[in-house]
């Protein structure tokens, strides 16, 4: 995917879980120099509005701490699990909290033709698309659909540069699409 992209001049945000980020150093190395943005999906994948406040926090800070030992930043945004928000998720992630307006059911269908099919239908510019790359499908989709989306005209960039381009200054605990 990371490949894919960089040949098509195009970015993406790229949210990882804590506890997964220790196995894939060199990923999370090409993804950063490629452009791409690493951001906060918890350190494992928890619906955070089901926890406390201090739960919330140690979700966040441990995924932080170890993106930071690979990659030297810290995660400027988080995907919540499960889009899982509420009041106490808002005051206790410390970072915006980043959503989609496309969602492409990957996880469940598991057919990176229906994928990108998905995305090309619903697809319009600023939109935000949810895609899981675990899963053999959803590794395969972007390498058809990156070029897809390119030749159509759209940019692809990542979460913090959509809200730079669109003139939003993102604060921490409010929620984007």
């Amino acid at each position: 995917i990371v490949g894919c992209l960089k040949k098509n001049d195009g970015r993406a945000t790229f949210y990882v879980l804590g506890q997964r980020v220790k196995s894939y150093p060199s990923t999370l190395r090409a993804m950063q120099a490629a452009g791409n943005e690493i951001g906060n999906h918890s350190y494992s994948h928890p619906l955070l509005s089901s926890m406390s406040g201090k739960q919330i926090r140690s979700q966040v800070n441990r995924t932080d701490n170890a993106v930071k030992k690979i990659t030297g930043v810290k995660p400027a945004t988080i995907r919540p699990p499960y889009g899982g928000i509420d009041s106490l998720v808002s005051k206790n992630v410390g970072k915006p909290m980043i959503l989609w307006s496309i969602d492409t059911l990957d996880w469940q269908h598991r057919n990176a033709k229906t994928t990108v099919n998905h995305v090309m239908r619903y697809v319009s510019d600023g939109d935000i698309v949810l895609m899981h790359d675990i899963h053999e499908p959803t590794m395969i989709a972007p390498l058809e659909l990156i070029p897809k989306l390119k030749k159509k005209g759209y940019e692809l960039v990542t979460v913090s540069e959509l809200a730079k381009y669109r003139g939003v200054k993102m604060k921490n605990g409010k929620c984007y699409y």
